[in-house]
């Protein structure tokens, strides 16, 4: 069963355009990417929490995002 925020993750990731902004926002402000994120999934009726979405991430086995979590837990 695919859970929300691997549905969310996979649409944003398919949308070069979101991840692109998604990830130069992260690099800045952390906490407000996740914030888009979550604000996106509600757009979309793709209801996810900050949390899931952090744990989601930790299993995606992808260098940008590697990075970007990192970043992530140094600035939340």
């Amino acid at each position: 069963m695919i859970s929300n925020v691997e549905k969310l993750y996979s649409l944003i990731s398919n949308d070069n355009k979101k991840k692109q902004s998604l990830f130069l926002m992260a690099l800045n402000n952390p906490k407000a990417a996740l914030e888009k994120i979550c604000e996106i999934g509600r757009e979309l009726d793709i209801k996810v929490t900050q949390e899931e979405v952090i744990e989601y991430l930790e299993t995606v086995d992808d260098e940008a995002t590697k990075l970007w979590l990192i970043k992530a837990r140094g600035g939340l």
